[in-house]
């Protein structure tokens, strides 16, 4: 277990969103379950904590504006709230630069002084409700100017001192690395598909495999098309995933949430950006939207039932197939009914996957390159496909580069440099 400052930076709404939600994000891996976090942000040039919490279990749940920027997030549990108080007293631990030593990347505080006195200021503002900075009055605002992200402006100048003081303010980097090409998609020695498949949990933690069950039969998963009202089938409409991810929340209301995985790959064939957009847009695009469609009201219910209806019965076989996936679904469905009697657990998966069918649905896309303007363009029209629930599809989007290694010359370090 550590204790780390999570800083929002300059931005108040990311502040409330976390308290709101009870989700605390993190733009760069390290901090784990069990980790004690205090929420912080920078306002009016001070830097104030309002609440102290435990990292519970990872989430996919990401509800900032600037969701892309972090890589993992998980629920908080044993919340506590105080008066937001100022954070300055830690220089009387960490210096002039204290803000590099506790603030920096969420990193554990090493200081079992400072741990102490942060856990002591917040006892003492202690409050039964959450409270936002802008609620309360400010004190006399700081003179040192930090930056956007609410950290120390660093002048050139200042550097040597500052890495005397800090000596781990300045990244480490392990290596260095090129990013090579996959060769395409589904090559069995340097397809995208292939490598992601193994890697999966590894690449995206944000799901876990206690919490999710990844189905990678790529092609069992079809849609149903128009002979399900006992008319012809229109050829191109129907759609097949490359892989299929349920999600468990552990939330009665909706347990499980379906994610739907394509993999695409530019690979070594598609080089040139005219290539690259020609594809995007005449098969990426529309079979994602294929996808988003099969669940979404704009197809006729009666298809869309016998759509859910397979897939369903398919998801069911495939976990009644292993001792294992049993064991890890029941446990699930016993955790949210811990009265449900064992032989009523399938029904029980049943309907839950069902329900997810109807009010939970991600359309994921793991490609090995794509622009901010792309992921915002077809985030957008997934978007558009709302679900029975009246919520909307979601889209997430993974870009996933094959990497080469240059040279190793510090394997204690946590980052690396890369070059395309």
């Amino acid at each position: 277990m550590a204790y780390r400052i999570l800083h929002c930076g300059k931005s108040l709404s990311n502040y409330r969103l976390c308290l709101e939600h009870g989700i605390a994000g993190f733009t760069t891996r390290g901090p784990e379950q069990g980790d004690v976090i205090f929420l912080a942000v920078n306002y009016q040039k001070q830097t104030l904590c309002g609440l102290r919490a435990r990292l519970g279990e990872p989430t996919d749940q990401q509800p900032w504006e600037d969701a892309d920027r972090y890589v993992a997030a998980y629920r908080l549990i044993e919340v506590d709230y105080a008066v937001p108080f100022d954070l300055r007293f830690l220089a009387d631990y960490g210096g002039r630069y204290w803000p590099l030593k506790f603030l920096q990347l969420a990193k554990a505080i090493q200081d079992e002084a400072a741990i102490q006195a942060l856990n002591q200021a917040f006892d003492q503002y202690r409050s039964e409700q959450p409270i936002f900075p802008d609620q309360v009055p400010i004190d006399v605002a700081s003179e040192i100017e930090t930056s956007e992200d609410g950290l120390l402006e660093i002048s050139p100048q200042e550097l040597n001192q500052v890495l005397q003081e800090v000596p781990d303010a300045k990244i480490k980097v392990m290596g260095t690395f090129q990013t090579v090409r996959f060769k395409n998609e589904t090559d069995s020695l340097r397809g995208l598909e292939v490598l992601v498949s193994e890697n999966f949990y590894q690449l995206f933690p944000r799901y876990q495999p206690s919490h999710s069950l990844l189905i990678p039969e790529n092609r069992l998963f079809l849609s149903a098309g128009l002979e399900a009202r006992g008319e012809k089938p229109i050829k191109g409409i129907r759609s097949i995933p490359d892989a299929l991810l349920i999600i468990y929340s552990g939330l009665a209301q909706q347990p499980f949430t379906i994610a739907l995985i394509e993999y695409e790959c530019f690979g070594e064939s598609k080089t040139r950006s005219q290539d690259k957009s020609s594809y995007l847009n005449g098969q990426i695009i529309p079979q994602l939207m294929r996808f988003a469609a099969a669940f979404s009201i704009v197809t006729d219910k009666q298809i869309r039932d016998q759509t859910i209806k397979v897939w369903v019965n398919k998801i069911i076989e495939y976990v009644y197939a292993s001792p294992d996936r049993i064991k890890l679904v029941s446990a699930w469905i016993q955790q949210l009914q811990p009265d449900l009697a064992d032989q009523l657990i399938g029904r029980e998966i049943d309907r839950a996957l069902t329900l997810a069918f109807q009010q939970a649905i991600q359309i994921v896309v793991v490609i090995d390159d794509l622009s901010d303007e792309q992921k915002d363009t077809i985030a957008n029209v997934i978007r558009s496909f709302k679900l029975e629930s009246g919520d909307s599809v979601q889209f997430i989007p993974y870009i996933v580069r094959l990497e080469q290694r240059i040279t190793v010359c510090e394997t204690n370090a946590e980052y690396a440099l890369s070059v395309q």
